[in-house]
């Protein structure tokens, strides 16, 4: 279930295991996800007027925008999408409309309650997969309809001892080397087939009549297929858990959830900022922030699962606002994200902690990954120092890409010690200052020449 009822305090230390810095924008969400705790306090009436207060937020490439939406997400358990807004064209022009995104966010709600069902349904799935494998198992003339098949009372009682039996072996796991025949029915992916027809967002409109259409005149074929025990055990128990699922209730806790802890976050936003074009790409942006005003700021969206409800989705926005201002959105679109806040470039400093702080952070990814090949890797201090100023650099030389920068100064640095780890087992390998500067000065040389070179 969604853990909204975190503290901001709690909010920014969880970020804080992941995410250097910002403090700023990490308070604003912090704020933003507890306030939807307190609405739901409220008395219904009231509760119904507050509205979630939208974020902007203006900062460079690689400063942790993204991340902090989407750690934010994970760590409420809320429905969460993102998307970039350059992806969506105005209505009447090819492409997908605006509204698509809050029927992928509903989707990803079902995903999410599917499988929390799923979980609570897993013990009783498991016992009747149990009873459909052991049927597999028992010999033919054991199979209820199978040839020798008697109900006296003495076979039903060897045939019981006989299903024991299965059973204390299945535990055991006896059978795990053992293969059955499953059936499996494999539905034609209609919404596939839809979508590269561009009748997608026709048939959510629609109520999904179109995909239920084509499921009927398109039937699942069935064909059988061998697995082992403990793949045919998962197999079943899927079946049998998507089988116990209330469907419509599914739904109804899905839309709920996407209509009161839905996220939705509009990267790229200042890519639709600015003048309209006439012609070419952007012809259309303008007309893309008129149809985000109402869906941001609360409105009714048709989906083939039934009506979802906007008013208290929250939207965070971000961009970079190079080439423009926040303040060339629409002014309507400006007012529907009351917070704004911007994020810092990184310095050197930051770089350090990026490295080394966060719970999986890029130097622990490096050395799990050749701890794997036996190949024990550790890095200096120094090492750490020179990497982020090395990074730092490039990135005020260069364009400006953030964290990201790390990654690939990380994978030159680490480049044929990855390359022949697979010979090196055993082997601990010490990267200090001096080996990081021996292999990056010859790579930042040739990338200021490359800027010269056609």
């Amino acid at each position: 279930m969604p853990q909204i009822s975190l503290t901001p305090q709690q909010i920014t230390s969880e970020l804080d295991k992941h995410i250097v810095g910002q403090a700023a924008a990490k308070r604003a969400v912090a704020i933003a996800v507890r306030n939807r705790w307190r609405r739901q306090q409220l008395p219904l009436d009231l509760a119904q007027a507050v509205i979630p207060k939208n974020i902007l937020m203006i900062g460079p490439t690689g400063v942790g925008k993204t991340e902090i939406a989407r750690r934010l997400a994970s760590l409420t358990g809320a429905p969460f999408i993102k998307v970039e807004a350059t992806k969506y064209t105005e209505v009447g022009y090819v492409g997908r409309d605006v509204e698509s995104m809050v029927r992928d966010l509903l989707e990803i709600a079902i995903r999410m309650v599917q499988q929390e069902q799923a979980q609570t349904l897993q013990e009783k799935a498991s016992t009747l997969a149990e009873e459909r494998l052991i049927d597999m198992l028992l010999p033919l003339e054991d199979q209820a309809g199978g040839p020798g098949f008697s109900s006296e009372p003495e076979e039903a009682d060897r045939r019981g001892r006989s299903r024991e039996k299965i059973r204390s072996g299945l535990k055991a796991g006896t059978f795990d080397a053992s293969t059955v025949e499953i059936s499996i029915t494999e539905k034609p992916q209609t919404g596939n087939m839809l979508g590269m027809m561009g009748m997608d967002q026709m048939d959510a409109m629609g109520g999904g009549g179109l995909s239920d259409m084509f499921d009927r005149l398109m039937p699942g074929r069935t064909m059988r297929r061998k697995m082992r025990v403990p793949d045919a055990r998962m197999f079943l128990m899927q079946q049998e858990a998507e089988k116990l699922m209330d469907r419509e209730s599914v739904v109804a806790s899905a839309i709920e959830r996407t209509e009161n802890s839905g996220i939705i976050f509009i990267d790229e936003i200042d890519k639709i900022a600015g003048a309209e074009s006439k012609s070419g790409p952007d012809v259309s942006r303008g007309g893309v922030q008129r149809d985000l005003l109402p869906i941001v700021e609360g409105s009714t969206v048709t989906t083939k699962h039934g009506p979802v409800r906007t008013d208290h989705v929250l939207f965070i926005a971000a961009g970079a606002f190079h080439n423009a201002k926040p303040s060339d959105l629409m002014p309507e679109l400006q007012g529907r994200f009351p917070i704004r806040v911007e994020l810092s470039d990184l310095t050197k400093d930051d770089f350090v902690r990026i490295l080394t702080e966060p719970e999986n952070s890029l130097m622990k990814q490096t050395i799990a990954l050749l701890s794997t090949e036996q190949v024990e890797l550790q890095f200096t201090e120094d090492a750490v120092e020179a990497i982020a100023e090395f990074a730092y650099n490039v990135n005020r030389k260069q364009q400006n890409i953030g964290a990201r920068r790390l990654n690939s100064i990380v994978e030159k640095v680490c480049e044929e010690l990855s390359f022949t780890a697979t010979e090196r087992r055993g082997e601990r390998h010490i990267i200090n200052g001096r080996n990081v500067k021996e292999r990056l000065t010859k790579i930042t040389t040739e990338e200021d020449r490359s800027k010269y070179l056609l």
